[in-house]
C-alpha cells in the first residue's frame, strides 16, 4: 500500500517538474503578433476585388481583419519586417526573401489566387485601338515617343504614358516581364497615385496611354463581365508584328483563360503567419469556392475554380 502511494507521488512530482520547465508566455511577442495580425497589406491595384473578399469574410466571423492599400514594394517590406503576416502581390517571394524568413525560423508561402490582365487604356478620341506587345515595349524603353511613329496617320503628338504609382505591381511587372529588368527610358512616362486616377487622367487627355489592372475596368452593371467602362477605350493587344482587330485581344476573362491575351500576371497571397490565425484564414478564403466566385464576378480569372465557358453575343446599337 505504501509502495503504491510513493509511486503515485513520484509521478506527480515528475510531471510537475516537466510542466515547470515549459516556456513562459512572452507578452511582448504576443503583442507584436496581434498587432501584425490586425490587417494585411495589398497593392492598390487589387482594391476592387480584395475589398469585396474582405466584406464577405468579415461578415461571417467574429475575429475580423483589416487592410491597408499601399504600393507593392512597401507592402512586401512590411511583410519582411514582420509588421504584417499577409501581403498581396503579383510576384512570389524572391530567393533572398525566402532565405531571410527561413533563417529566422519562419515558413513563408506564396499562394496563387487569381490571374489578372494588365490593361492598356487610351482616350476615347484616339482612333488607334490595337497595339503589339513589341510596340508597347518600344514605348516603355523610349524607342518610341510619338503616336505617329507607330500609327503614321495619328495627329495626337507625344505619347503621354501614365502608371498608377512608381512602386506599384504594375510598374514592377512591366520592368521585369517586358523589359528584362531594365528601367524605363522614356521621358514621357509618369505616375499618379491610384488606378482610379489613371482612368481619370486618360479620360481627360487625348494623347495619353494608361496602364492598370483589368479588375478596374468592368462595368458593374453588366453581370456577364463583357462590358468595359465607357469613359475610356481598352486597347486590343497582339503578340504578332502587326496589330489588327482580328489578332488583337482585350483582357476579357475568356482571353485570360485561353491565353490569347498576352499581358497576364498571377496574383499571390504572400503569407508568413506563424500561428495560422486570421491572416491565414483570409488567404485561404480567397482560394475557397466562395472567394473564387467573388474573383470571377469581379472580372478576373479565378485560380482554382471550375468554370463553364459559354459564348455570349454582344450587340451594340
Amino acid at each position: 500500500m505504501n509502495r503504491n502511494i510513493s509511486i503515485i507521488i513520484g509521478l506527480t512530482l515528475s510531471l510537475g517538474l516537466l510542466l515547470s520547465c515549459g516556456s513562459k508566455p512572452n507578452p511582448e511577442k504576443e503583442k507584436a503578433y496581434q498587432k501584425a495580425a490586425e490587417k494585411f497589406v495589398a497593392d492598390e491595384s487589387f482594391y476592387p476585388i480584395l475589398d469585396e473578399e474582405l466584406f464577405y469574410f468579415n461578415s461571417q466571423r467574429l475575429d475580423t481583419i483589416g487592410v491597408e492599400y499601399i504600393n507593392e514594394q512597401d507592402g512586401i517590406k512590411r511583410l519582411m519586417k514582420l509588421e504584417t503576416w499577409l501581403a498581396f502581390s503579383t510576384r512570389q517571394f524572391t530567393a533572398k526573401e525566402m532565405k531571410s524568413l527561413k533563417d529566422r525560423h519562419y515558413l513563408p508561402r506564396a499562394i496563387p489566387i487569381a490571374y489578372d490582365g494588365l490593361a492598356i487604356i487610351v482616350n476615347n478620341q484616339n482612333s488607334d485601338t490595337c497595339i503589339t506587345v513589341n510596340d508597347f515595349k518600344r514605348i516603355l524603353n523610349g524607342e518610341v515617343t510619338k503616336w505617329d511613329e507607330i500609327y503614321p496617320k495619328s495627329k495626337l503628338g507625344t505619347i503621354d504614358v501614365v502608371f498608377d504609382n512608381p512602386l506599384s505591381s504594375t510598374v514592377r511587372w512591366c520592368v521585369d516581364s517586358l523589359l528584362g529588368g531594365k528601367e524605363f527610358n522614356n521621358p514621357n512616362i509618369g505616375a499618379v497615385k491610384t488606378s482610379a486616377a489613371v482612368i481619370d487622367y486618360v479620360e481627360n487627355h487625348k494623347n495619353s496611354l494608361g496602364i492598370i489592372g483589368s479588375n478596374w475596368l468592368n462595368d458593374k452593371r453588366d453581370t456577364t463581365n463583357v462590358t468595359f467602362k465607357k469613359n475610356i477605350t481598352v486597347m486590343g493587344v497582339s503578340r504578332l508584328d502587326s496589330a489588327t482587330k482580328v489578332n488583337s485581344y482585350q483582357p476579357y476573362q475568356y482571353y485570360l483563360y485561353n491565353g490569347n491575351y498576352p499581358l497576364i500576371r498571377t496574383i499571390y497571397a504572400l503569407l508568413n503567419d506563424t500561428r495560422s490565425g486570421v491572416p491565414t484564414a483570409f488567404a485561404h478564403f480567397c482560394q475557397l469556392p466562395k472567394g473564387q466566385k467573388i474573383i470571377l464576378r469581379a472580372g478576373l480569372l479565378p485560380r482554382t475554380a471550375h468554370m463553364n465557358v459559354r459564348e455570349v453575343i454582344v450587340t451594340r446599337e
